[in-house]
């Protein structure tokens, strides 16, 4: 398996783990009456700050995993793997763990300069693939 793909098999558990850290204590501030509900109507209370960005967090990288995976399937099926691009997979991970901490304790502006970091080397490693 190449890197890339280590990478994004890797990323895909750290969602997993986004959807944990979120889905806790929204389960003990909404209650499981509502999260097992169809939610049809909003909840009765909101989320709190933190729990709040935990959810926004979580979305943000199921977006950012749409581009690194095509990223990774580019380089892959294109047999363009090189270290630069496994760097540029390596990098993408560990913003995105970085990402979490910094996002539900409103790191700022270094939140946004870490999704940066993510970004510009999934846009590297698609780069890297066509040159």
């Amino acid at each position: 398996m190449t890197p890339e793909l280590t990478t994004l098999a890797l990323a895909a558990l750290l969602q997993a783990v986004q959807f944990i850290l979120f889905a806790v204590p929204a389960n003990r501030e909404l209650g499981t009456g509502y999260t097992s509900s169809a939610r049809d109507r909003p909840p009765s209370r909101p989320l709190s700050d933190r729990t709040g960005r935990l959810q926004r967090a979580m979305n943000n990288h199921f977006e950012g995993l749409i581009l690194f995976t095509i990223a990774v399937v580019v380089v892959t099926l294109g047999g363009q793997s090189t270290g630069f691009t496994a760097a540029c997979a390596w990098t993408y991970l560990a913003a995105r763990v970085l990402f979490i901490p910094a996002y539900a304790y409103g790191w700022r502006p270094w939140r946004s300069a870490i999704w940066g970091v993510g970004f510009f080397a999934t846009l590297a490693m698609i780069v890297a693939a066509l040159v």
